[in-house]
């Protein structure tokens, strides 16, 4: 089965899929949604597209583990999303998730202009990567 994971930024969500065997997490694309109506329609369109048959949202955790504004958005964009798609909606701590993927991308050799245009994609990656390695923990 297919997950899709989602990296809620300000202005952007990144996405990525896992492979039908749900091991391997691949960056799929970024898109700057007009408002929660266009992000939910969005991603409607992306479980149908990809077959996937869950979704996995970054929980933006405060480094005490505690909830931030930030968190309650994203738990706002949740509940849109668990009230439109036939999906089971999860979400997966993204602590540090943004900062990785900018240090892996550098460490690509990735100029800013480049990492900027990718960080939000390769950031749901790694959160969808380690939620599906999570899963495989015996």
């Amino acid at each position: 089965m297919r997950t899709l994971g989602l990296d809620l930024g300000q202005r952007r969500v990144g996405v990525a899929v896992s492979d039908p065997d749900g091991s391997m997490a691949h960056p799929l694309l970024q898109f700057e949604p007009r408002g929660r109506r266009d992000l939910v329609a969005t991603v409607a369109r992306l479980v149908g597209e990809q077959e996937a048959g869950r979704v996995v949202v970054g929980m933006p955790l405060l480094l005490d583990g505690t909830k931030g504004e930030q968190a309650r958005r994203t738990e706002a964009v949740v509940a849109a999303l668990e009230e439109t798609l036939d999906v089971p909606v999860t979400t997966w701590d993204e602590r540090f998730s943004t900062a990785q993927a900018d240090a892996a991308m550098r460490e690509a050799g990735l100029g800013p202009r480049q990492r900027r245009s990718r960080r939000d994609k390769v950031a749901a990656t790694l959160i969808l990567q380690s939620y599906l390695d999570a899963g495989r923990r015996p």
